[in-house]
């Protein structure tokens, strides 16, 4: 692992990736109960495309997620958002590019229940003493259509709504790269296909980098890649998938689960 960050140059053809990581290794604990979680994994991630990463449970693509995104160490290899490398930035560092550069859609919401939408909306940028760009934030807001609903506190928007002003929030700052972890998971069939219609616009229409984590076929059929993972490794790829391929592709993987 390096000891500072460092730019490079290298770059697959077609462009710079958005994200990338080489030789990334996770492992918890050690010797005999050691788990290995991500095994030498090598991936780039496409910028202005939507990448969704699926396997079984266990195979690693939570935790994928949330190395590239800089939200869990790596055990070896190394990681870049843009030309940045992750795996050598100190705290504080870290911490900006996470503030500045990359935004988060989780399966639990996560909004303040004292502010108002917009105000979650712009929190992290507030944080960071930033102002938002006001076309850009517009652009958020009627994309993901919440302009009647900014002035509400998260108890009295719907479900589908909150999912929605955490998407606007990922998406506010324009970050590199939008990362969502199995976003519809908290969400009726309705609202969930809403929400992955957003994320479709955003990088069709906002140019948004989004990689997404999910375990149902029909939302990974939105995406323009889908990377699969079984017991810490990409095992394979399928580039404009439909949900029934993927569940055919998933059911070589995890047999034993009921798709």
């Amino acid at each position: 692992m390096s000891t500072e960050a460092e730019k490079t140059s290298e770059a697959p053809e077609g462009g710079r990736p958005a994200a990338r990581a080489r030789a990334l290794t996770k492992t918890y604990g050690s010797g005999e109960t050691a788990v290995v979680a991500l095994d030498s994994v090598d991936v780039d991630i496409a910028e202005g495309r939507f990448t969704a990463v699926m396997g079984p449970s266990g195979s690693g693509k939570s935790t994928l997620m949330y190395c590239l995104a800089g939200l869990d160490t790596v055990t070896a290899g190394r990681v870049w958002i843009g030309d940045t490398e992750v795996t050598g930035l100190g705290d504080a560092a870290l911490t900006r590019l996470r503030r500045d550069g990359i935004g988060f859609v989780f399966q639990s919401f996560n909004l303040l229940p004292t502010l108002t939408a917009l105000e979650n909306i712009t929190l992290p940028m507030d944080i960071g003493g930033r102002r938002p760009d006001p076309r850009w934030l517009d652009t958020v807001i009627d994309t993901l259509r919440l302009r009647d609903r900014l002035g509400h506190r998260p108890a009295q928007l719907s479900g589908g709504q909150q999912q929605r002003v955490a998407c606007a929030r990922a998406l506010a700052s324009r970050p590199e790269l939008v990362f969502a972890d199995e976003p519809t998971g908290n969400l009726d069939s309705r609202s969930g296909l809403e929400l992955l219609g957003f994320l479709r616009r955003a990088v069709d229409d906002l140019g948004q980098t989004v990689v997404m984590v999910t375990h149902d076929p029909g939302a990974a059929a939105h995406a323009d890649l889908v990377l699969f993972l079984a017991d810490g490794r990409i095992v394979d790829e399928m580039p404009a998938p439909t949900a029934e391929a993927v569940l055919e592709r998933m059911k070589r993987f995890d047999p034993v689960r009921q798709y």
